[in-house]
């Protein structure tokens, strides 16, 4: 599943990467997200960021461990996790315009085990709404953040 939303935003780039990078504060910046918990976080780079997320999905808490894999500053970042026989992968990308910046985020999952592929194969339109709803106010509230530093 490949999911891709943008979003318009009134600050700099520099103020929206500063939200999106606050990774240990995010719950308060982000209404779908209940806790962070930061397990890794390295001194010199984002690569290896590591922290447990929790959310709640359909009715019941949801954790899941993310890291970061990829970063340059104040461009995009690229974080990873595992679950269920799946990889998930997001990518948050800035582009600026004007007095704009542009937030995209990508999300993609495959299903690696039998089960997983099954289950994707049962629910994938239901998940995929989910996820869109979910990314979508993700994004409001990263705007939100951003345009009222």
């Amino acid at each position: 599943m490949k999911i891709a939303i943008a979003i318009d935003i009134k600050a700099s780039k520099q103020e929206v990467w500063n939200v999106i990078t606050n990774i240990e504060n995010s719950e308060k910046t982000i209404s779908g997200i209940d806790k962070v918990e930061i397990l890794n976080n390295p001194k010199d780079s984002m690569i290896g960021l590591k922290w447990k997320e929790t959310r709640t999905l359909f009715g019941k808490p949801s954790t899941e461990t993310m890291w970061i894999t990829e970063a340059v500053e104040n461009k995009y970042y690229k974080t990873r996790a595992e679950s269920n026989g799946a990889i998930y992968q997001t990518i948050l990308k800035l582009s600026e315009k004007e007095n704009t910046t542009s937030l995209t985020m990508e999300f993609n999952s495959e299903a690696i085990s039998l089960k997983a592929k099954i289950m994707a194969f049962i629910f994938g339109r239901i998940i995929g709404k989910s996820m869109k709803k979910l990314i979508k106010k993700d994004l409001i509230d990263i705007k939100t953040a951003s345009e009222n530093k």
